[in-house]
């Protein structure tokens, strides 16, 4: 854990890595708790108009007895425990007895359809899944497919051969012995987002929660302070949801707040923070931009203490809308599935710069390299890249060895992710290496065109690309989502074409915009440009 610090380099001279050779995430997040201070709150679930409230017996009753559960029916050490459902306090119970049975959990998100559940099911080789009436729904005509799932338990009750959750925690004993995990050992998958091919399971230790605590105490201004509520829109399957958000509230004391929802509406999010007098919130770049055409009464009666955000760049024009809408920086933040949260910024300590992801979190040897790993000057593009060991990175990709070896440079992680840094150590985020644009001889990156038509009053969010041109070899092609009330035309098209050559270049500028409804994102809100690429 980090200790205040009255400066990023105090910070970083003073933080050493305490990882004990024997752990297990359900230690640290339930029974710990739940022994000093078992009436806590864990989870407020805001879905009700009164709140449910879950404490830390709470969850380590139902986990125990969901834990025994599935020992009786066979399920052991390595076994895969697939859990499918929003944000719920079954949620953090499905993961807790997964890592109680040292079994690996496999988080899928809500909105996945049935052949993305399908292919993670498959190749996961998950023997149960934990779910409600409709992933029931979505795999019915899938069954057949997925010979290694045994047990479906739902959380809205028994249906033929699915077992009803309340029933099983019912039947099954509330003392349960906790695997002697070392923290090594296998504890989740998590599948990558699949923006550049078929999704990756990776595989992460037991130690990748304590590896995830200075990146999420950082951006959060050193959570826990008194009266801290932690909040996101992120799905609870993804890395952004469960990893900077669900399980390190829990190690950390910090009451969570869960809320079932389709979609993402920002006034009701804004409502939601200012009832729920949540203090804490992660909120991807994607949902900011949104909140852009949030009515002006919906930020009333907010309390928030810190505003963090990542998944993609948030771009100046945000970061600046940010402290004028909330008075508060919002705290930009770096990671992906195989090596989260290892860089951050923290206005606190003065740890925070327009445009900039932030510096490498204390405990993380994060530089940007060339493609024989040598480390690039100051200023120079090259990829983003993590150097091993580190407690927060991956073992490894899910029965795909070669996979795993070729994401490596040396003892460098490599990200995909373009980007450079500048004197003070401050890191930029330019592209994924895959969408960076070549127009006439210009290695162009799609986030500094995005980022500058978010500036202009007229765009809620915008998206480019580079299209195929037989004189430039590509033009910089940009996906336009106005704001309410805005029609597209074709002097708006060309008054977003000077606006961006004026402000950037003039080998920069949109030679081509197309206005849409909407963009192709991933469930955690990153854009996924291939799908753009693609379009006929």
């Amino acid at each position: 854990m980090l200790h205040r610090e009255k400066s990023y380099e105090a910070l970083r001279q003073s933080f050493r890595w305490d990882i004990p050779t024997k752990y297990n995430i359900a230690a640290s997040v339930c029974d710990d708790w739940a022994l000093i201070d078992p009436d806590r709150p864990a989870i407020y679930d805001a879905t009700y108009a009164t709140p449910r409230v879950t404490t830390y017996d709470d969850l380590r009753i139902s986990s125990n007895r969901l834990a025994s559960f599935l020992k009786a029916r066979g399920i052991s050490h390595g076994d895969r425990v697939a859990i499918l459902l929003p944000q719920m306090a079954e949620v953090a119970i499905a993961h807790i007895a997964a890592y109680k049975l040292a079994t690996i959990a496999v988080p899928l998100a809500a909105l996945f359809g049935s052949e993305a559940l399908g292919f993670r099911l498959k190749d996961s080789g998950a023997r149960v899944l934990i779910t409600d009436a409709g992933g029931c729904a979505k795999l019915r005509t899938l069954l057949d497919t997925l010979p290694d799932l045994e047990i479906i338990i739902s959380i809205d009750g028994p249906d033929g051969d699915i077992l009803g959750f309340d029933r099983c925690l019912a039947s099954s004993s509330c003392d349960f012995d906790r695997a002697d995990t070392c923290a090594d050992d296998e504890a989740m998958m998590i599948y990558t987002s699949g923006t550049t091919g078929p999704p990756k399971g990776a595989i992460h230790a037991h130690r990748v929660l304590l590896g995830h605590l200075p990146g999420v105490q950082l951006p959060h201004e050193f959570l826990p302070q008194p009266n801290d509520r932690f909040w996101t829109p992120a799905d609870w399957a993804w890395a952004g949801g469960l990893l900077n958000v669900l399980l390190p509230s829990l190690h950390l004391g910090v009451p969570v707040v869960a809320r079932r929802t389709i979609g993402f509406d920002p006034d009701d999010a804004l409502e939601l923070m200012a009832r729920m007098q949540i203090r804490n919130v992660f909120l991807p770049p994607t949902a900011l931009r949104m909140m852009r055409n949030a009515s002006p009464k919906s930020y009333s009666g907010m309390n928030l203490r810190t505003i963090a955000s990542g998944g993609e760049s948030l771009g100046t024009e945000i970061y600046h809308w940010g402290q004028r809408t909330f008075g508060l920086a919002i705290n930009e933040f770096y990671g992906q599935t195989e090596c989260n949260l290892v860089i951050a910024s923290c206005a606190q300590i003065g740890t925070t710069r327009a445009g900039a992801i932030g510096r490498a979190v204390p405990g993380h040897d994060v530089d940007i390299i060339r493609a024989d790993g040598s480390i690039c000057g100051n200023g120079e593009m090259g990829q983003i890249a993590i150097r091993r060991p580190d407690p927060v990175m991956f073992l490894g990709y899910w029965k795909q060895p070669e996979a795993t070896a070729a994401k490596f440079i040396g003892d460098w992680m490599t990200t995909g992710d373009l980007g450079r840094r500048d004197a003070d150590g401050y890191i930029y985020f330019m592209s994924r290496d895959d969408d960076v644009i070549t127009s006439s001889g210009y290695r162009i990156g799609p986030g500094e065109v995005e980022d500058c038509l978010l500036g202009h009053p007229a765009v809620l969010m915008s998206a480019a690309i580079g299209k195929p041109d037989p004189l430039r070899t590509e033009i910089v092609k940009s996906f336009v989502v106005l704001r309410d009330g805005i029609e597209p035309s074709t002097t708006l098209t060309k008054e977003l074409q000077e606006f961006v050559r004026a402000r950037l270049s003039a080998h920069e500028y949109p030679r081509e915009i197309e206005f849409v409804t909407s963009l192709p994102l991933t469930t955690s809100g990153k854009i996924i440009r291939r799908h753009l690429r693609e379009r006929p």
